[in-house]
């Protein structure tokens, strides 16, 4: 183990909103020795939030902490030394092998596991449901808005997936815009923009995508991509706050916080026994 907390190395598997979040509050809390993993196209929908849009932009700025992206493992540690964190392309997860992370958090949200285990790190942490506590990872982070949103489960795992978004200004599933089929997106509309009910948004393959409510876009796929029928591809915030757009959310800041307690129970035990 490293002698300080904030030498501790971390991997976190995804960059999207809840990867952000994490990476975000395990930064401003001075770990900086810190690696984002992510696909060759990520789909994020809150991209304003996430640092995956550093693969397509080069950089990405969440609340005055920075992402870049990187080509190879040789930029990381000028990156470190910045206070940057370096978001890097690895479909093929190999990135633990390099960095030997004493942390690893797999944040893709895919509800399953896609291939971490837990001898990837002296501390393997899943956040959602697919991993199992004790079994694939050491601890679980329930994702699910509700009573439990943020619980540290060391036994078990996280509630089933339940197909239902989180209510967010009365609304649940009429606040999200899903693709109505195979094919590329694509939209003149920018996250931030007020929309009514019925609104035309974007279309998919020359089929339309239109709001079921009222709102601002808090979040769009990047047009372009290749998706899938049924894909999250947008959200309408019934609230129409502009700033909620741009701030990162409740949810991913108590999963954050939640990420946080789990590396300081795992590390910060053997300062605890010798006081």
């Amino acid at each position: 183990m490293p002698q300080r907390l904030s030498d501790l190395k971390i991997i976190i598997r995804g960059a999207g909103e809840m990867a952000t979040g994490t990476a975000w509050r395990l930064v401003r809390a001075g770990f900086h020795k810190l690696i984002m993993t992510e696909i060759d196209f990520p789909l994020a929908v809150r991209r304003t939030v996430s640092f995956c849009e550093a693969l397509y932009e080069g950089t990405s700025m969440v609340e005055g902490v920075q992402a870049v992206r990187i080509a190879s493992p040789d930029q990381v540690v000028q990156l470190w030394r910045e206070g940057i964190v370096p978001v890097l392309i690895d479909s093929s997860n190999t990135a633990k092998d390099i960095f030997k992370p004493d942390v690893l958090i797999d944040a893709i949200l895919a509800k399953r596991n896609l291939g971490t285990a837990l001898l990837d790190a002296p501390l393997v942490i899943g956040l959602g449901p697919g991993f199992y506590a004790g079994t694939d990872v050491h601890y679980v982070v329930e994702t699910n808005r509700g009573h439990d949103l943020g619980r540290l489960i060391l036994e078990g795992s996280a509630v089933p997936d339940t197909g239902v978004p989180g209510d967010i200004g009365g609304q649940t599933l009429r606040r999200v815009l899903r693709s109505p089929r195979d094919g590329r997106f694509d939209s003149d509309f920018s996250i931030g923009t007020l929309v009514s009910e019925g609104q035309v948004v974007g279309q998919v393959d020359g089929q339309p995508v239109a709001t079921e409510i009222a709102g601002v876009l808090r979040g769009l796929i990047r047009p372009g991509l290749i998706v899938t029928r049924g894909l999250k591809i947008g959200d309408v915030d019934p609230r129409a706050n502009l700033s909620y757009c741009y701030t990162i959310s409740e949810k991913a800041r108590a999963i954050a916080g939640t990420v946080l307690e789990a590396i300081l129970m795992r590390y910060n035990q053997p300062q605890r026994e010798g006081m």
